[in-house]
């Protein structure tokens, strides 16, 4: 208990310093992006990877902590995932290499032991499809690591329930991290996690999801994996649906998911982080639920449809852009200084 109140307090300070320590080289060697007029860094997401890393390493080299069979091989190869990530951050990678690394990071952490190769090879396929999701959701401030934050306790009560602790501690380290990255990311962001962190933080929680449920009853752990990542998914599913009604990606290709779709019904950035923040608590809920064995797996099917009908509500919903935002700024600017002060009037 002791080292969990230490370890989680480290993770989260070791990962608010870092953020904060590299936004001045990202703006010295120009490693930021642009978000509705701002300049952030993108090398918030490192911060989030050495974060957890340095702490559970300590943690299992020390003893205090061990993460156990096949758990510090995750974080090994998530810490892979995370540097392709960076690499990706740093210098344009192609779509299909960055693919080609998940999957193959994917299939060295699937036990097939328990899952046979069929299954095995199932369970990569997911775990590519939901550490890109996430890449997608790190498009708007304070998304992708609150869905982290949410998803990794819910994980962690899951391992912990499986008597899985050194999952469980990884998993808290993460929370932890993530919401030491928060403080940086949540709107107006400063920082952001970009590749690095966001798929770093999709490959292990994906992972963690089929080693907690492996060798486990194929519909309760079929149901209790898609309540737990159903908000990724249906931001997925929005991003995806919009590329393909666009006819071409193009830049900001990804700014088609649930925060952007919300802005668009008139929700600041704070308040669209927040409803899938609400969202990603409630349908997490009720993947612990079912892994608990406290609701049936039925309850899934009700995470399904509501995920359904917000999807083909927000498909609706049109996108504001990044360069109509700049363009209105810009009239009302000029507005603004073409008015003669003249002709103003004062109201007592």
């Amino acid at each position: 208990m002791l080292y969990g109140i230490i370890a989680a307090t480290s993770a989260l300070l070791l990962a608010s310093a870092l953020a904060a320590v590299l936004r001045a080289p990202a703006l010295r060697f120009g490693l930021v992006e642009r978000r509705r007029g701002r300049t952030v860094s993108r090398l918030g997401g490192a911060a989030v990877v050495v974060g957890t890393v340095v702490v559970a390493g300590v943690g299992d080299w020390s003893g205090v902590a061990r993460l156990g069979t096949g758990v510090g091989e995750l974080l090994v190869v998530g810490a892979g995932v995370g540097a392709l990530g960076l690499v990706a951050d740093l210098r344009p990678v192609p779509r299909v290499v960055r693919l080609a690394g998940q999957a193959a990071a994917a299939a060295a952490v699937v036990p097939y032991d328990e899952l046979g190769v069929g299954g095995g090879l199932f369970a990569a396929v997911w775990i590519v499809l939901v550490t890109s999701a996430f890449g997608s959701l790190d498009q708007a401030d304070g998304v992708m690591g609150t869905v982290g934050v949410v998803t990794a306790f819910a994980l962690g009560g899951c391992a912990a329930a499986e008597v899985m602790d050194g999952l469980a501690a990884l998993l808290s380290v993460l929370a932890a991290a993530l919401t030491g990255f928060l403080m940086h990311n949540w709107a107006p962001a400063r920082t952001v996690a970009g590749r690095c962190g966001a798929l770093f933080t999709g490959f292990v929680l994906a992972s963690a999801a089929v080693l907690v449920h492996a060798g486990r009853e194929p519909l309760g752990s079929a149901g209790a994996l898609f309540a737990l990542t159903a908000v990724a998914t249906a931001d997925g599913v929005l991003v995806l649906a919009g590329r393909l009604r666009g006819g071409r990606p193009g830049p900001g290709a990804g700014r088609r998911g649930l925060a952007h779709r919300l802005r668009g019904l008139g929700l600041t950035a704070r308040g669209a982080a927040v409803v899938i923040g609400a969202a990603s608590f409630a349908s997490a809920l009720v993947g612990l639920l079912i892994d608990l064995g406290w609701a049936g797996p039925g309850a899934a099917y009700w995470v399904a449809g509501a995920a359904g009908v917000s999807v083909l509500g927000l498909l609706r919903v049109r996108v504001p852009s990044d360069r109509g935002f700049q363009e209105r700024i810009r009239l009302e600017s000029a507005r603004l200084r073409s008015v003669d002060p003249a002709t103003w009037v004062m109201h007592t």
